[in-house]
């Protein structure tokens, strides 16, 4: 069946240019219904969904108004065109305050008619999309989405929501790849700012004057390729949030200009004479000390004691091991429809691993890992050679029996473990050569590959 390009009511009284639109429309790709009155308009309102309304304004027992009234009580996302032979200035200015979407008098022209609707309909697209993009977006940055058990993670699930309740400007300290950003988006989406934007900006991702005009726009004509004026981040997120990642890579020239929004809340544009004052939170991020930075003179203390008023500290990934199982099933689950398996011997090397790149190393290793095996189980003979190799070079580290003592018959099963893959890697796989390295009969061989899951 084909998809039409979206669902059009008309409601006008006369029945000639009532077959006229609908002929126009549905040569269009429209799908289209029609009311010769108000009343019966309002009646398919009540049983139906419409992306447009295309309503005349003179018509017996309800006229046009009243429909534009009842549409935006009942389907307030459904756009309105209003048509009629006797227009004037202020019944136009009437129905754009009650809130048509056009106003539009006869005789019109039939590609004037058609290309309103062809705008109208892709507004209501847009608007559709948008909707869907902000849900996914509080999907992903929810506080469901930051996955951990560990003690550490479960203290972060307790304050985040308290801190999320409050306008006082926060610092995320942190590792790279450890969920930073997660984190400041989790707070602006669990705070009383929801419904305003977020917005976000890697200091170190501009050079100094372009991060100056990103954060607070400029005038035409301010410097050499400012065309024409432009809002800055802080205007575009006034009532909501801005999230500064990276916050120590900014200039020091710039941080003074920034503690003067974060003290008073006003900023100029380059190039402009008036102060612009807006209400913002801020949520800032670092991977560095910043108390080093303030003691080489890289980063002013005064602006530090502004940011850190309420200090965030998220735990690299080797602090909190077990969270690493959940985190593998999670990123597992969205690699694909069907998410593969992974084994506990996989999983174990996942865990010993150091991860210094964090939750983002973790996540890239197993969207890797999952795309490239062609089996439906993970096996360590899978995972890359970077994990194989630290898992090799614990086991040589260990020297000596300690007072605390030793898992004897685990440390032969990771040995044995260990030679095993060994052998495989100095073979190409070939199972047979393998073997004869271990001198091991290969039915010997092929017993231990599936005792541990070695594909």
């Amino acid at each position: 069946m084909k998809k039409h390009k979206g669902k059009i009511l008309i409601v006008e009284d006369e029945k000639s240019m009532r077959e006229v639109l609908k002929i126009l429309l549905e040569g269009e790709g429209y799908e289209v219904m029609t009311a010769s009155d108000g009343l019966e308009g309002i009646a398919h309102l009540d049983k139906d969904i419409f992306d447009l309304v295309v309503t005349d304004v003179k018509m017996p027992k309800v006229d046009g108004f009243e429909v534009l009234k009842r549409i935006k009580e009942i389907s307030p996302d459904t756009i309105v065109i209003m048509i009629t032979a006797f227009g004037t200035k202020e019944s136009g200015i009437e129905a754009m305050k009650l809130g048509a979407y056009d106003y539009i008098s006869k005789p019109f022209n039939i590609d004037e008619i058609r290309l309103i609707v062809k705008k109208a309909i892709e507004k209501k697209r847009e608007h559709v999309e948008l909707s869907l993009l902000r849900q996914k977006v509080d999907v992903t940055y929810s506080l469901e989405n930051i996955i951990g058990q560990s003690p550490k993670m479960q203290e972060l699930f307790r304050v985040i929501p308290r801190i999320a309740q409050s306008n006082s400007n926060v610092l995320i300290t942190g590792e790279s790849g450890s969920g930073k950003e997660l984190v400041a988006h989790a707070m602006h989406n669990l705070s009383h700012r929801k419904g305003k934007n977020i917005v976000t900006i890697n200091c170190a991702a501009f050079p100094e004057g372009l991060l100056e005009s990103e954060l607070f726009g400029h005038m035409k004509g301010a410097f050499t390729g400012a065309v024409y004026n432009k809002q800055g981040l802080f205007e575009i997120a006034d009532g909501g949030s801005v999230f500064l990642d990276e916050i120590a890579e900014m200039p020091t020239s710039l941080q003074a200009k920034l503690l003067r929004v974060l003290e008073n809340g006003t900023f100029r544009r380059i190039g402009g004479t008036t102060d612009i004052k807006v209400d913002v939170r801020v949520i800032s991020a670092t991977n560095k000390d910043l108390n080093e930075e303030i003691a080489t003179g890289r980063f002013r203390e005064d602006l530090y004691y502004r940011l850190n008023v309420v200090p965030v500290l998220i735990p690299p990934l080797r602090e909190r091991k077990e969270d690493i199982p959940l985190l593998i099933n999670h990123f597992l689950r969205k690699t694909a429809d069907s998410p593969k398996k992974i084994t506990p011997e996989a999983i174990k090397l996942l865990i010993d691993y150091s991860w210094k790149g964090n939750v983002r190393e973790l996540e890239n290793v197993i969207e890797r890992t999952a795309l490239l095996t062609e089996k439906e189980e993970i096996t360590p003979a899978n995972l890359p050679p970077e994990i194989i190799t630290q898992s090799r070079s614990d086991l040589k580290s260990i020297a000596e029996l300690t007072e605390e003592g030793i898992d004897l018959e685990q440390l032969i099963v990771d040995i044995e473990k260990d030679y095993l893959l060994k052998a495989l890697e100095k073979t190409d796989g070939v199972k047979t050569d393998a073997a004869k390295l271990l001198r091991l009969s290969f039915r010997s061989f092929r017993h231990r590959l599936q005792k541990y899951g070695i594909n």
